[in-house]
């Protein structure tokens, strides 16, 4: 299966400003990326990219006064299978996580779990440890939330999420994370695409999604509390302690977000017809 992804973000900067960009896809995916994967800049500008401590590509540009657009347009070839299910999947002790798991154990800016701990023990101190005590976490978070677009709030956090009970996918996910680092489970927020392959279509505008993976059995799996059920076509690109690590754009100056689509959708036409550019140009 192939899947079409892509976005298209404009920004309005009152004075040069200096910007990082989590919005490649991740190196763990680069092998199923089919062609050339770039991001391109009108105005065009200089732009170079790096690793950062948690594997991510990250792109650093000045965007310029003025009105800049970013776009990237690309195929990755997807097994098009769902998340795999793992029910045996056993909990570590902390003792015996490996070093660099540990990390995904501690509260972050968005996973407060010194707020939250009494709560987990209280809730899901009596599941069994390992798969069947994440997914009781999803369970919980996936009735506890309402989702809505109109919810949507940058300064919430996993404590925030749980008492208003509302929010968009990334507090699905900082709530789950923080969940299951209170019952000492590692746990690290993802983002990415995630188009409605497999599912009824949302008449909905099409986004980035967040999901979250836990460490079990030697191996790190995917669960996702806002949907609750294996997704087909997750396009990774970004993996950290929470929404601070893996920001779509992280800017060091005034700018105001202009414009903002992303498209994923499943290739489905018949072998020999073209396809059109995924974003025409146009005034954003």
């Amino acid at each position: 299966m192939q899947i079409r992804a892509g976005f298209e973000i404009a920004y309005d900067c009152p004075q040069p400003t200096p910007m990082l960009l989590a919005l490649s896809v991740h190196p763990s995916r680069m092998q199923d990326v089919i062609g050339p994967h770039h991001i391109a800049f009108d105005p065009r500008i200089g732009a170079s990219d790096y690793r950062d401590s948690f594997g991510n590509i990250v792109t650093r540009i000045l965007a310029p006064a003025g009105r800049l657009t970013m776009t990237a347009e690309f195929l990755v070839q997807d097994p098009g299978t769902p998340d795999a299910m793992v029910p045996e999947a056993m909990q570590h002790p902390v003792q015996d996580l490996p070093d660099d798991v540990l990390v995904f154990l501690l509260g972050s800016r968005y996973c407060d779990t010194d707020r939250l701990s009494d709560t987990a023990w209280s809730l899901f101190g009596g599941t069994p440890p390992g798969w069947a005590r994440v997914q009781a976490i999803c369970d919980y978070v996936h009735d506890r939330i309402t989702f809505g677009y109109e919810h949507a709030d940058p300064t919430r956090t996993a404590h925030g999420g749980h008492t208003d009970r509302r929010g968009v996918c990334r507090d699905f996910a900082h709530l789950a994370v923080t969940l299951c680092r209170c019952m000492n489970i590692p746990a690290r927020y993802c983002t990415g695409y995630l188009g409605d392959i497999g599912v009824p279509i949302s008449d909905a505008p099409m986004d980035f999604s967040a999901w979250f993976e836990v460490y079990l059995g030697g191996h790190w799996h995917t669960f996702d509390a806002r949907h609750n059920f294996p997704r087909i076509g997750r396009i990774l690109m970004a993996r950290g302690r929470d929404a601070t690590d893996v920001a779509l754009t992280t800017t060091f100056g005034p700018c105001t977000l202009a414009g903002f689509r992303v498209i994923t959708d499943e290739i489905t036409a018949e072998p020999g017809v073209g396809r059109s550019p995924l974003f025409e140009a146009r005034d954003v």
